[in-house]
């Protein structure tokens, strides 16, 4: 036999539930399960190629590795930031280190890419690539048909 408040949720429940949830769920998250911040990036699409750029401030272009293997595409970084204090005699109260590390993956279409040719560069804080597409893939305009 069931009991009265086994039919509804406790208030605590309710608050749990909601709370726990991501309120404005868009398939997209830019915090880790750390709670450390992953990079956005936006991606187009244009008819010759995918265009991807990635907000990652503070790295240098040796802190990249970008992999594309079959129709996956996948962007990571780690960098630590390192004091040289050789010969200091500083006395800290508090120090806090850097270290950041990431890794992103994006699926693209499936036999799309030109997988010679991709392109990158870190310029200004933004990862920019540009991922080509084969010949064959490439969306061609409307083509007329001749009536005979």
């Amino acid at each position: 036999m069931k009991r009265n408040n086994d039919y509804f949720p406790t208030l605590s429940g309710m608050f749990d539930d909601l709370f726990n949830r991501d309120m404005f769920n868009w398939g997209q998250s830019n915090f880790s399960s750390t709670n450390t911040t992953i990079p956005a990036v936006n991606i187009k699409e244009t008819p010759e190629n995918f265009e991807v750029e990635m907000a990652a401030p503070g790295m240098r272009k040796e802190n990249f590795k970008v992999q594309l293997e079959g129709n996956t595409l996948t962007i990571s970084a780690e960098h630590q930031q390192q004091t040289n204090n050789a010969g200091n005699d500083e006395k800290y109260t508090r120090r806090e280190f850097s270290y950041q590390a990431f890794q992103r993956t994006f699926v693209l279409p499936k036999d799309v890419v030109d997988e010679e040719n991709i392109q990158a560069r870190y310029e200004n804080g933004v990862l920019k690539l540009v991922v080509p597409k084969r010949e064959e893939a490439k969306k061609r305009g409307p083509r007329l048909i001749n009536i005979s």
